[in-house]
Formats: C-alpha cells, sequence, structure tokens
C-alpha cells in the first residue's frame, strides 16, 4: 500500500490572477502558504479475489469492473492519464481533516495527491514541478474544470510562497524569505473559522472568468497587493498593515462577481471586524466554506464569542508539501479464478467421490487378483 499526504492551502493575495485566461494575457501572481491539515489518499493493487476489478472509497464506495464505470471523475481520468487499464485491480481511499469544496483547495490537493501516489504505485518518483504540472493538466484540461493554477502549485510545493504566473506560462515558486519570527507572529494573528457550507467553485469560478476585460482594474490591483504583502511581511512595519491590506483585497475580491459573497458571509465578516478583527477574507472562490480573519491576538477571545456558532479550527503553517508517508508495495498478482462457496463445495463432493470410485476399483481389482 501506498499513502500519500497533501496539505490544504492559504491563499492570501492574488487570487483570480492566478487563471491561465488571465496570466497569460496579464501576467498574474499569489501570496499563499500551506498548513498542518490534509489530504490523504492510499493506493494499492486490489488482490485477486475480489469479483470486482476496482475499488474506489471517497463519499461514496465504488466497486466497479473497469475503470470506465468509475464515477469519481478526477481518479478515473486521473487512472486513464497515468495508464493504468483493466488488467490489474486497484483500490483507493479517500481521507482528508477539512470537507471538501470549502476554499481551502481541496480538489487540487486530491488531483496532486493522487498523481503522487500512482505514480509511486509505477515505481517511479515525480519532482514538485512536474507533480503541479500533471495535476494541473488533470483539472484544466482532462477534466476541464475551471480552476486555477495557484492551489496545484502550493500544494506540491507546501510552505510560504510567492507564485508568479508568466505569461508565458512559466510558473515560478519562491519561498517568502521573512524571518521566521515574522511569519510566526503572523501564524499568530490568523484565525480560520468554518461557516458550514460549501459549493463547487468551478460555476464561481466561470461567472468571474466571463468578462475579464471588465474586471481588469480590479485584477491588477489584486496583483500588486501581493507585492505590498510581501514588503509588509519582510520589513520592520506594523503587521497590522498586513490585516488592513487583507480588507482591501476582500473588497475588491467581493467586486469581480455577485457569486462571491452572500448576506450570511457579509454578517459573519461584520461581527469578526466588530469584534476586534482587521481584515479577512472568504478563501477560495467565494460563496461559502471558510472564512480566514487577521486578528491580533488580544482581541481573538472577543472574535471567538461573536462566532461562536461557528467552528474555530485552530492550524500552524507546514513547508513539506505532498509526500509519500507510507511506500509498501507488490507486483500485482495474476488473476485468479473465484470459486464461489456452493462450486466449492460440488467440486468437493466430485472429488471425494472419484476417491471413492478409485477405492472400489482397486478393491474389486485386488478381490479378482490382478494387483497384489
Amino acid at each position: 500500500m501506498i499513502l500519500s499526504r497533501t496539505p490544504f492551502r492559504l491563499s492570501f493575495f492574488g487570487g483570480g490572477t492566478d487563471y491561465p485566461a488571465w496570466y497569460r494575457r496579464e501576467g498574474g501572481a499569489v501570496l499563499s502558504t500551506t498548513i498542518d491539515k490534509y489530504c490523504y489518499l492510499s493506493v494499492r493493487h486490489l488482490p485477486p479475489f475480489f469479483t470486482t476489478r476496482h475499488r474506489v472509497v471517497w463519499s461514496h464506495v465504488e466497486t466497479v469492473g473497469t475503470i470506465a464505470e468509475i464515477l469519481h471523475p478526477a481518479v478515473r481520468e486521473g487512472l486513464r492519464m497515468l495508464g493504468y487499464d483493466d488488467a490489474a485491480g486497484i483500490e483507493i481511499h479517500h481521507q482528508a481533516d477539512l470537507p471538501a469544496r470549502a476554499g481551502m483547495g481541496s480538489s487540487s490537493s486530491f488531483a496532486v495527491g493522487l498523481v503522487k501516489a500512482l505514480t509511486a504505485l509505477h515505481g517511479q518518483m515525480i519532482g514538485k514541478h512536474e507533480l503541479a504540472l500533471r495535476a494541473m493538466h488533470l483539472e484544466q484540461d482532462v477534466l476541464a474544470e475551471n480552476v486555477g493554477s495557484q492551489d496545484q502549485v502550493a500544494a506540491a510545493y507546501g510552505g510560504f510562497n510567492l507564485i508568479e504566473f508568466r505569461k508565458s506560462g512559466e510558473i515560478r515558486v519562491d519561498p517568502v524569505t521573512a524571518r521566521p519570527d515574522r511569519l510566526a507572529e503572523l501564524q499568530h494573528h490568523l484565525m480560520l473559522f468554518y461557516t458550514g457550507t460549501s459549493r463547487f467553485a468551478s460555476a464561481i469560478a466561470g461567472d468571474m472568468l466571463a468578462n475579464l476585460d471588465a474586471r481588469r482594474a480590479a485584477l491588477l490591483r489584486m496583483r500588486t497587493m501581493v507585492d505590498e504583502a510581501l514588503a509588509i511581511l519582510c520589513g520592520d512595519s506594523s503587521l497590522d498593515e498586513f490585516g488592513r491590506l487583507l480588507h482591501e483585497s476582500w473588497l475588491l475580491k467581493r467586486s469581480l462577481s455577485p457569486m462571491i459573497s452572500n448576506e450570511t458571509v457579509d454578517d459573519l465578516y461584520a461581527k469578526a471586524m466588530k469584534h476586534g478583527a482587521l481584515g479577512g477574507k472568504l478563501l477560495g472562490a467565494g460563496s461559502s466554506g471558510f472564512l480566514c480573519f487577521f486578528v491580533p491576538p488580544h482581541r481573538q477571545a472577543n472574535v471567538l464569542r461573536a462566532l461562536s456558532g461557528h467552528l474555530h479550527v485552530p492550524f500552524a503553517f507546514e513547508d513539506e508539501g505532498s509526500r509519500i508517508i507510507h511506500y509498501g508495495v507488490q507486483a500485482p498478482a495474476a488473476p485468479v479464478e473465484v470459486v464461489a462457496p456452493a462450486r466449492r463445495e460440488l467440486a468437493g463432493r466430485q472429488a471425494r467421490a472419484a476417491r471413492l470410485e478409485t477405492s472400489r476399483a482397486t478393491d474389486t481389482a485386488r478381490a479378482a487378483g490382478k494387483i497384489a
């Protein structure tokens, strides 16, 4: 069995500029970090004693005879993309620390972890950059989802990074070189809350991408905020400026599409700001999922009380990215015929009858003096 562990991410600035339709025209950049909340995928060759060929466990349990019958689109197309067929059975189990479709890059973490694990099952290793590119190809080209390119890169690389997207299509990843104590201070100022609902990001992103020219000024400003946030992190000014910039970024993001926010999200955001947050944002494409706030530590108890009806999720930054945390693989076994219990019983009776008939024939021969 092979087990991959792939982190989820927090994206602070630049989201929206990581869509190929945008950055191949204007360029883009994102400031993000991965956190110690993970997507886990175990894969193995299914032993040959099952009547079904493949087994996939996610929110459903699928037992099918062919890859084409698998309902989970990323699993089905990921297996095909990586050269698997029905010659050997595959079993895949998915578990996660956070719910899906909640703005934490879960679909891309799944894609990255799946490619990582299935590549390892082939007995191969894959570098971080190639891993990100293959996961992007799976989501953007094969599945034709309206997803950006930041989540796959963040999940594959791990860490607190500046991710730049060039017009040429080149993607560059640079670790943020702020002082460790500065990043620790930032982490202590962040609070994560789950709104209790989820959504499909592709529809929201599709609405935003429908008219990029009308959103050009906002997206260009969101790109410059990445540089301003970096200057704050790597400088000596009050870290509160990071929170205020986050607030400005959220207001700008809300203007990109009416689908990004709603009354519930706006109400939660207003409560947090009233009780001490300096800024925040709804993570991911929008509409629902997780809210992240920048709150000075001495005001966090107030925010906790104000949002007491919603789950607070403590977290820490992580810097490892997608990893294989267990590797134990065997070659796929040759198919064998699976004999049902009734058939085994019949075969046993036939064998006993044959032995009895042989014994009787031997006794008869002895009586006739034909054998000693």
